[in-house]
């Protein structure tokens, strides 16, 4: 690591932003390759004839896992730290990805359960990814810069679809569906490589210097989590977690993110087929045109993040900066209940486009986690919130599988989408209540409502 006589006065150097954008990057390889199936669905559902509730449960059996296995992840991210545990995570699911493609050597019903099963176990692999960004960025930002920074890794998922759908879409219609899964597979493998090359704990970095260090330092990025961690053995107990789930401010959190992502795996899962089966659109159409929205909801991902760090300069209220993007957000993500009554697909595409965008800018959940978390368990937190956002991705793509079915339409499942957006605006407004890092009580002196909530913090805008 390179050193400075004044850190105050000398060039920051800029590793932190180096940092966030491989994660970026694997964050979006990340979601391609949740979305491989949705996209390859309209190619297996006419080669094997399935129905659409047997696609909802296989698009839903990569969330069953992920949403399981999210706690544990939590925890191994906390007790072995974020560059053994994210890289040995990439490289599983990369190759899970790689064997949804091998599937097609299978014959009828075996492509369907072997498509089921290595998407659930793709679903534990994945686990650890967003905790572990959320982890990564609070070691590596400041308070300040906290919002933006989980803001950019967080619109990833759009980026993805921008990025990656024309690919797939040429894919699916140059060759056979299997080499899709073959080729996003093998860029996960490649970025675990420059994962590892490159990402680990600030304070040992060999290109960042004393003046960097000691600005994300000073501005509350938790630097010495990871040797803290290692040498407490993870700051894990289960009275630590009940603390956690029964905090009223980050059960408003969770819930909150469960609704969030109502969308998100709308948006995932059965957006393509949408355009494929109620919009006329080719599977290669559908590829460029689900991208359109993707690149709009990018942009008010990154925007959310940087108008909520620019409200949190000025106000110095962490609750306002976080919760006034939020509820514009879902005013706008409202608007995808008005695809029912638009006839032409361009009308179409501009009103997904309007939804996703407010998504985007509503997506602060992990600005909210690194906000809030305790400081020992960052991971767990994280574990926690994810689970819950992503029982989402089992109740969406079922729910939509059964009303689609049962109605031959998707008029109901915009519907049932749409309403996630004001329930996702009660949630934070009427039970999170004032957001604030949550501080853990000893177990023989915890009071109950410490428990629940932690001691109030001085200021909202203090660095923590």
């Amino acid at each position: 690591m390179t050193t400075s006589n004044d850190p105050a006065s000398a060039r920051r150097s800029i590793v932190r932003y180096v940092v966030l954008a491989i994660l970026f990057v694997i964050t979006s390889i990340c979601y391609a390759d949740r979305a491989t199936i949705s996209m390859a669905a309209p190619a297996i559902t006419d080669e094997l004839g399935l129905s659409p509730v047997t696609m909802g449960y296989i698009l839903s059996s990569f969330a069953f896992a992920y949403v399981l296995f999210q706690i544990p992840g939590g925890v191994l991210l906390d007790r072995f730290g974020s560059k053994r545990v994210y890289a040995t995570a990439l490289i599983c699911w990369s190759s899970f990805t790689i064997l949804q493609g091998m599937t097609s050597l299978l014959v009828g019903g075996a492509i369907v359960a072997a498509l089921f099963l290595t998407r659930f176990l793709m679903g534990f692999a994945e686990a650890p990814c967003f905790p572990g960004n959320a982890r990564i960025v609070a070691t590596w930002f400041p308070t300040s810069e906290r919002g933006t920074a989980s803001a950019v890794f967080n619109s990833a998922q759009y980026f993805s679809l921008v990025a990656f759908a024309p690919l797939m879409g040429w894919l699916l219609h140059s060759f056979h569906w299997p080499v899709l899964f073959f080729v996003m597979g093998g860029l996960g493998l490649v970025a675990a490589v420059i994962f590892l090359a490159f990402v680990r704990d600030p304070r040992r970095h060999p290109t960042i210097n004393a003046a960097e260090l000691d600005y994300i330092t000073r501005g509350g990025a938790l630097v010495n989590i990871e040797e803290a961690e290692a040498k407490r053995g993870g700051g894990f107990t289960w009275h630590n977690v009940r603390q956690i789930i029964s905090s009223r401010m980050l059960i408003g959190v969770f819930v909150g993110q469960y609704c969030i992502n109502v969308l998100t795996y709308f948006f995932a899962t059965w957006f393509p087929i949408y355009l494929v089966d109620e919009r006329h659109m080719s599977i290669l159409q559908a590829g460029f045109v689900a991208a359109v929205p993707a690149l709009f909801g990018f942009g008010g991902g990154v925007l959310g993040g940087i108008v909520s760090d620019i409200l949190l300069r000025k106000t110095g209220s962490v609750t306002f900066a976080r919760k006034a993007p939020l509820l514009f957000g879902m005013i706008l993500a409202l608007a995808i209940i008005g695809c029912n009554y638009a006839e032409s697909q361009w009308l179409v595409v501009v009103l997904m486009t309007i939804a996703f965008f407010g998504k985007g800018v509503a997506s602060l959940g992990w600005a909210v986690v690194s906000d809030t978390s305790p400081k020992a368990l960052v991971g767990v937190t994280g574990g926690i919130f994810n689970m819950c956002g992503n029982a989402a991705g089992i109740v969406t793509p079922i729910v939509i599988g059964y009303i689609v079915g049962a109605t031959g339409s998707f008029d109901g499942a915009l519907v049932f989408v749409g309403a996630h957006c004001v329930l996702a605006v009660l949630a934070y407004f009427v039970i999170t209540g004032k957001i604030e890092r949550l501080e853990l009580a000893p177990e023989a002196a915890a009071a109950p409502f410490e428990r629940a909530q932690g001691p109030a913090q001085p200021m909202e805008g203090t660095p923590t």
